[in-house]
């Protein structure tokens, strides 16, 4: 009971300042559809937006995404009225960019340099949304926002604009508590109950695939369960306390930056009417493929300068 009690406070408070974020933005992007503001950034935009697959509007929550976070990159989503396929394109890039002024931030202070993660977490935003564009042919439908709807009528003067925007944000509020509230009280009870000590010794054959020593695995799971943010200080206490090289955290984090708080990032594109298993798979896939090409190519160049020193001598 004591431990369901901080896990419901927790939520409650989680979703206090994400409810912050996610209101006020959603409110802002729908009223700034009905003002010049909105075509022009359209239109400056367009070009780009088209090569991947995306019509101009769709960089508002691109921007929101990586300059604040994932809930207000939803927020955005929420206020336009975009297919399938448009939605899974941005949830999938943003699921690989996003946060990206703290996230990289926790990358530098654990010594992974900064040209790394930019290139890393934009070069695969951009790459998989251009290989989503040309492979999926379908996603046509418009998309289905939980319990909220596509308004066909335009609204009629600055209030009805307004109430429009008051009533998206706060549906985009509460469909997005219902996840975070028990989320965060499962993981405060894996948590405090030691579990996810126990899944990292577990997976600890696993990170020698992606060519990682065994100590490296507390950081893996405490990024795949809590993200690069909120895990940031128990992650940088791991690589200190538990001696993982320059080298596995540089590994780690590229395989996080590609995959990490795999359940919640997957699990809040829910109200936004997308396929999340395909999403989910996608994730986990690039950050194995990706992570274990980079520990292969490392380690022959090791060994190439290994070689070359032996012959020097």
């Amino acid at each position: 009971m004591e431990i369901l009690k901080r896990g419901l406070l927790a939520g409650l408070k989680t979703t206090w300042t994400l409810s912050k974020i996610i209101f006020p933005i959603t409110l802002l992007v729908v009223i700034l559809q009905y003002t010049p503001i909105f075509p022009w950034i359209i239109q400056v935009i367009s070009p780009f937006m088209e090569l991947i697959g995306l019509r101009g509007e769709a960089a508002i929550p691109l921007v929101l995404g990586n300059g604040l976070n994932l809930y207000a990159a939803i927020g955005g989503i929420l206020s336009l009225e975009l297919t399938v396929k448009e939605v899974f394109i941005l949830a999938t890039m943003l699921s690989f960019s996003h946060n990206i002024f703290i996230e990289t931030g926790v990358a530098l202070r654990v010594g992974v340099k900064l040209w790394i993660v930019l290139v890393v977490r934009f070069g695969l935003a951009i790459l998989s949304a251009v290989i989503i564009n040309l492979v999926w042919q379908g996603g046509g439908e418009i998309a289905k926002y939980g319990i909220t709807t596509a308004t066909q009528q335009i609204p009629d003067g600055w209030l009805e604009i307004v109430i429009l925007g008051l009533q998206k944000a706060t549906f985009g509020v509460l469909q997005l508590a219902i996840i975070v509230i028990p989320l965060m009280v499962i993981i405060q009870f894996l948590k405090e109950k030691g579990y996810l000590q126990k899944f990292s010794e577990m997976i600890g054959p696993f990170t020698k695939i992606i060519g990682l020593k065994p100590n490296a695995s507390l950081t893996i799971v405490i990024g795949l369960v809590m993200g690069l943010a909120i895990g940031a200080g128990i992650m940088i206490q791991a690589v200190k306390e538990d001696g993982v090289s320059k080298k596995d955290a540089t590994i780690a984090f590229i395989f996080l930056v590609a995959c990490h708080a795999v359940i919640e990032d997957t699990l809040i594109f829910i109200p936004l009417g997308i396929p999340i298993l395909p999403l989910f798979l996608v994730r986990i896939t690039t950050a194995f493929v990706l992570t274990i090409i980079v520990a292969y190519l490392w380690n022959k160049v090791e060994q190439t300068k290994q070689e070359e020193v032996a012959a020097q001598s």
